[in-house]
């Protein structure tokens, strides 16, 4: 299954309420048109942690599934996407600064599953591996060592850490190598985890054995789902 995130920024010139409103009322009906589509999930930025690096991924982030690429290609290469969806982006998005990542990927808790209506919060961190790394090195060290020091932390509902796919590093290097996602009950529970000692001392520093750190950026996020079947096959 391919896990694929559009970071997306909102055109200049409008409030974040109007590109919300955009989004769900214009956007979402003609992007659930497209053949293949899984779930489809918008993940809208929210004040906290906010910072200008963090504004470089955009107001929210687009979040869809599909089986695998080339139903991922046949969607976006689709009627339904370009004469629909496609032609919609520049009302409401900046789209010469849409940065996208497909990933894998890998639930590590599953306690508090996703559902339609739910109140959590969920961060974004992005990752990239330390020079001198290996990818294989990077995603075995994130899996096995990273994850057991962030299960550990207070407040986690559910953490998902999405490896970028491999095709991504035919031609170069891919921007980032993963996305932890990390949900908990409120932006309250954040600031208590992050305080915690499990934070401080466990997973911070465990982070160098693994990261390169200046290209670590977090931002927080509510859901809105806007699809969660399968869309219909292209006729």
């Amino acid at each position: 299954m391919i896990h694929r995130m559009i970071f997306v920024p909102p055109k200049p010139g409008i409030t974040e309420e109007e590109f919300q409103r955009h989004w769900k009322e214009n956007h979402v009906p003609l992007a659930i048109k497209m053949p293949h589509l899984k779930p489809y999930l918008i993940s809208f930025k929210i004040p906290f942690l906010q910072d200008q690096e963090n504004d470089l991924f955009g107001g929210g982030v687009s979040e869809s599934w599909f089986e695998n690429e080339n139903a991922m290609l046949e969607a976006i290469q689709s009627k339904e996407y370009i004469q629909g969806a496609r032609l919609d982006e520049p009302n409401f998005v900046a789209f010469w600064q849409i940065f996208v990542l497909d990933t894998e990927d890998y639930v590590l808790k599953e306690k508090d599953a996703l559902k339609q209506e739910s109140s959590l919060v969920k961060m974004f961190i992005l990752l990239k591996r330390k020079p001198g790394m290996s990818l294989a090195d990077f995603r075995q060290y994130w899996l096995e060592t990273h994850s057991s020091f962030v299960l550990n932390l207070p407040g986690i509902r559910r953490y998902v850490q999405c490896h970028v796919q491999d095709y991504f590093y035919v031609i170069g290097e891919s921007s980032f190598d993963g996305v932890e996602q990390i949900w908990f009950d409120d932006t309250e529970a954040i600031e208590k985890m992050m305080k915690s000692p499990e934070y401080q001392d466990k997973v911070m520093p465990d982070m160098e054995n693994f990261v390169e750190p200046k290209y670590i950026f977090r931002f927080v996020t509510n859901e809105y789902w806007a699809a969660r079947e399968p869309a219909t096959n292209i006729s």
